[in-house]
């Protein structure tokens, strides 16, 4: 096993958007680098709430088509579907009968997403930490990348594998630890800097998607809400000013630098100066990559061999893992 291997999930729901690229994304293609690196299309994860299957099958594609273009080597790393290994949703199972309810009441995201509405949510959706800590536990991954929504999800993981290891009194699995890479860009809506980007949300003007040519994105920063105060000097001055913030954030993720440089050069400018600097930026970071996602979904057969390359690696990994669960658990080897 790699003492630096890392797992990391994307749900394959359609729209990748600026803030799924600097918050995660841009950090696997990093990542690649230094550690031997597993990167999943979460597909199982997709259906906790109803997806339509032409619109799954196609967004599947596309996010494929986004991580490759982004710099995700599929020859170097493992990128594949989950519902391709059918091991996930196997030990996802053993995992139901590891957890404990306690254990599953406590998590945060499941009251979020359900809602008022919790009667009514899936069993899935209840039971989705189990799922994450087979995606993860299956391939023994050393590291995981988090933002603060999933930590929760990392820590019920470790707990998880502690207990079977306890259980079955074997070393099956290691604890896997959280990868925080530097300070978290959080990217927020172009319509409203106190709310995340967000692919649900109703209006495309809110972000600016993978797919978006010069034209869009010029458009749509453009469009993005200010406040009539020109760029403060020093980052102090962006308190109490959400969507001014959010422009001088992302400018910076998307220049690889501080707040505070970016204010040093444009505080003091007015915001139709500022924004024709952030869309020149941001068309010279993401037009390659638009451009190269465009000739990728030209072509879904390339795009679908090119996944099931990937799932044949993962089950490679996937198989001794799952044997040795088995044999941990006492369940009878059909092989002898």
């Amino acid at each position: 096993m790699s003492q630096n291997r890392i797992f990391s999930g994307v749900q394959p729901t359609g729209n990748l958007h600026l803030g799924n690229y600097l918050g995660a994304i841009r950090n696997w293609e990093r990542l690649q680098n230094d550690y031997e690196c597993i990167f999943c299309l979460v597909d199982l994860h997709a259906i906790t709430v109803w997806q339509d299957p032409a619109e799954l099958l196609r967004n599947t594609r596309e996010v494929a088509a986004g991580l490759i273009a982004a710099g995700i080597d599929p020859k170097a790393n493992v990128l594949f579907i989950q519902s391709q290994v059918a091991e996930h949703a196997e030990l996802a199972w053993v995992f139901n009968c590891v957890a404990r309810i306690g254990w599953m009441n406590r998590m945060t995201q499941f009251k979020e997403k359900a809602g008022k509405n919790r009667e009514n949510a899936s069993v899935g959706l209840y039971a989705y930490p189990t799922l994450m800590a087979a995606d993860i536990l299956l391939y023994k991954a050393t590291h995981v990348p988090v933002g603060e929504d999933q930590k929760q999800h990392l820590e019920l993981a470790r707990d998880v594998a502690t207990k079977f290891n306890n259980d079955t009194g074997r070393e099956v699995f290691p604890l896997p630890e959280p990868l925080i890479l530097g300070e978290a860009t959080r990217v927020m809506s172009l319509r409203d800097g106190a709310r995340k980007m967000s692919k649900s949300e109703p209006s495309d003007f809110s972000r600016i998607n993978m797919t978006d040519d010069a034209d869009t994105i010029a458009q749509k920063i453009r469009k993005a809400k200010t406040d009539p105060e020109p760029l403060p000097d020093s980052v102090d001055g962006l308190e109490g000013r959400p969507e001014a913030a959010n422009l001088v954030g992302i400018y910076a993720a998307l220049s690889d630098t501080t707040r505070a440089a970016v204010l040093a050069e444009h505080g003091g400018q007015t915001f139709a100066s500022f924004k024709q600097a952030l869309t020149d930026l941001s068309v010279s970071v993401l037009g390659p990559i638009n451009a190269r996602m465009a000739e990728l979904m030209a072509d879904p057969a390339e795009i679908d061999a090119t996944l099931a390359k990937g799932a044949e690696r993962a089950r490679a990994l996937a198989a001794p893992t799952m044997a040795e669960v088995k044999s941990a658990l006492g369940f009878l080897n059909p092989t002898g």
